[in-house]
């Protein structure tokens, strides 16, 4: 067998081994129009709390919660890393360096709630059950004194929770 014979065959087993990694087309996800038509995509959970699903929370199993699935991307603390941070700066708003946290910034609790269930985490939106994101937005929620560490939060009190920015919005939604 000649010396090119020899290393061609290696090269051909590379090569082949290449051709086999790279398909044509990547299948990620599913297509918009089909997600469009699952129910979860379609709720919208107002500030009054109208579609908040039964469930509850509170921050102590919030926090392990949070280092599990969070804390990658937000920090151990939740005043971020690679993804923005979601606790801190209350106050800053009217600051010469304002920071737009969830707990400085948003209007609402149920905000914070209907977030967490679309979109986090971020590989996995919809993978946490209604316990699990009660719990976390109690969790975030104490870290800044807006609720009390031992509330657990439910789809009744969740809405009365008073955002510290609340009145930092003009009102769309009906009273």
């Amino acid at each position: 067998m000649s010396m090119v014979s020899k290393l061609s065959i290696p090269a051909l087993f590379v090569l082949s081994a290449l051709v086999a990694a790279e398909p044509t087309h990547q299948n990620l996800g599913l297509d918009a129009g089909v997600l469009s038509q699952e129910p979860q995509w379609n709720l919208t959970i107002s500030p009054d709390g109208k579609n908040l699903p039964e469930g509850k929370g509170t921050a102590a199993q919030g926090k392990e919660i949070f280092a599990l699935q969070c804390a990658g991307c937000h920090g151990p603390e939740g005043i971020g890393a690679s993804a923005d941070p979601l606790m801190g700066e209350v106050g800053s708003l009217t600051s010469d360096f304002p920071e737009k946290t969830v707990n400085s910034y948003w209007p609402y609790a149920t905000t914070l709630f209907d977030y967490i269930r679309r979109a986090m985490p971020i590989d996995a939106p919809f993978s946490l059950t209604a316990d699990e994101v009660y719990a976390l937005s109690a969790y975030i929620l104490s870290q800044d004194g807006i609720i009390a560490s031992d509330v657990e939060l439910n789809r009744k009190n969740l809405p009365q929770v008073t955002m510290p920015n609340r009145d930092g919005f003009i009102a769309i939604y009906p009273e």
